[in-house]
């Protein structure tokens, strides 16, 4: 009898990427074939996201894809959506199981004989139950792997609905991380991305035990010691727990390059305030400043929410202003959306959408000024390039340590290698175009 084929879909962050391929790997396992997305499968998983109004609206569209692929399939919805909104996702059309936070890990005990039901049957707990902690790593996915390292998150952002979805803030423990490290090496990927929902936070135990055992800078340096990985890259980092050790130790570091993602979320203060963050703009500027003087060519990447309650034109000039005047190289731009259960959802001051759209379009705008801006001042100087495995138009394309993105003519044989390169011009689609130091490859 052939295997089962089973098919994935995540939506969202970095994160849900790690986690999709660990529970891929469970149903490896017990014998499933897994396939893409988009050919005919037994079961369809769809990992959720709710951290923005959209990631909830395709969700539908995602499970007409599947149906569209095989009327037939037996359809799960895991992840934060599932967690959240288990019932609506339930209601919906074609979905036959529903998991929740601690539930999504043990997929496969509850795939019993796959019969379609009438409505979605929902397995999921309450949130404070989700106490324990499970390592995830992506792999096979892409040229580099995502590593999750924490999970969960004791901040209290009044717009976030993330503590509610994924419960308190865990860690895992430092051998284990080391230990998946070690694997991916062994698997030939090059580059790590450390994950997490407040990975600064690292080093809090199991069963809301607050003890740091270890803290992220010693996760780092451990990990930096680990043989066969080439590059470490931070995905993201709150500014109040990137420390000036940290930023020192990866300007020497053998194996951390120089871009760092920094949430923002408002240059005013007031916002600031108003959406619960734990530090001010002056100490944002503060962290942007010490990256550049031990680090200047370093990519430091913004998260900036706009249409916030209570945001009005001359905060919003505010925030443009701080970003306009702040030495960053882009920003990743949240229209804000209200999420049931959170303290901001009854706020005063709700900003039209309209007002909303106009504002992200403006920091869109002068995102794709700073990253120009950026790629300019790089030109010229050499650095390396891990390309990537995928033929866009007759392009590979690859990324710098400092996350400068790349093309060049597509060639098979450069797919994850590093190579030598001096960034020579931009091309009219905004990426840069390089030359070669040949003898300088490394495979």
């Amino acid at each position: 009898m052939s295997a089962k084929k089973v098919a994935f879909y995540t939506l969202g962050c970095k994160l849900n990427f790690s986690e999709t391929s660990t529970i891929a790997r469970s149903f490896e396992n017990e014998g499933f074939e897994r396939v893409e997305f988009s050919e005919k499968a037994d079961i369809y998983v769809i990992n959720t996201c709710s951290v923005t109004e959209n990631a909830d609206k395709r969700f539908k569209t995602i499970v007409k894809q599947a149906q569209k692929a095989n009327e037939d399939a037996y359809l799960v919805a895991v992840g934060c959506y599932a967690q959240l909104k288990p019932e609506e996702l339930a209601d919906v059309d074609g979905v036959d199981l529903v998991l929740g936070a601690t539930e999504k890990f043990k997929i496969t005990d509850y795939l019993n004989d796959l019969t379609k039901n009438d409505h979605g049957e929902v397995h999921s707990c309450e949130i404070d139950e989700a106490d324990f902690y499970v390592g995830s790593y992506s792999i096979g996915d892409r040229t580099r792997a995502f590593l999750k390292v924490q999970d969960g998150c004791d901040y209290k952002c009044t717009y976030c609905t993330i503590p509610l979805a994924r419960g308190i803030s865990r860690s895992d423990k430092l051998e284990n991380v080391l230990q998946n490290a070690a694997e991916i090496s062994q698997q030939g990927i090059k580059e790590i991305v450390l994950t997490g929902v407040n990975i600064g936070d690292y080093g809090k135990g199991e069963f809301g035990n607050k003890k740091h055992e270890h803290t992220f800078l010693d996760l780092v340096k451990a990990l930096d010691e680990v043989d066969g990985i080439e590059r470490l890259r931070i995905s993201s980092i709150e500014p109040n727990l990137l420390k000036n050790e940290t930023i020192d130790f990866v300007s020497q570091s053998r194996t951390f390059v120089p871009h760092f993602h920094i949430p923002l979320q408002s240059g005013s203060d007031e916002i600031l305030k108003l959406m619960r963050r734990r530090y001010m703009s002056d100490l944002y500027v503060d962290r942007v400043s010490r990256i550049r003087e031990v680090m200047p060519h370093a990519c430091i990447g913004v998260d900036v929410i706009v249409g916030f309650p209570g945001e009005t034109e001359e905060h919003f000039l505010e925030t443009y202003n701080f970003l306009n005047e702040l030495d960053i190289s882009y920003l990743h731009v949240f229209t804000y959306s209200e999420r049931d259960n959170t303290p901001a959802a009854e706020m005063e001051g709700v900003v039209p959408l309209k007002v909303r759209k106009k504002r992200s379009k403006m920091l869109r705008g002068l995102s794709a000024k700073k990253r120009r801006a950026f790629y300019e001042s790089q030109l010229g100087d050499s650095f390396t390039v891990l390309f990537e495995g995928e033929n866009k138009e007759g392009y590979i394309h690859g990324f710098t340590e400092n996350y400068v993105k790349v093309k060049a003519p597509w060639d098979p044989a450069k797919v994850n290698t590093l190579q030598k390169i001096k960034l020579t011009e931009i091309d009219e689609d905004g990426l840069v175009r390089f030359e070669e130091f040949p003898e300088a490859v490394s495979v």
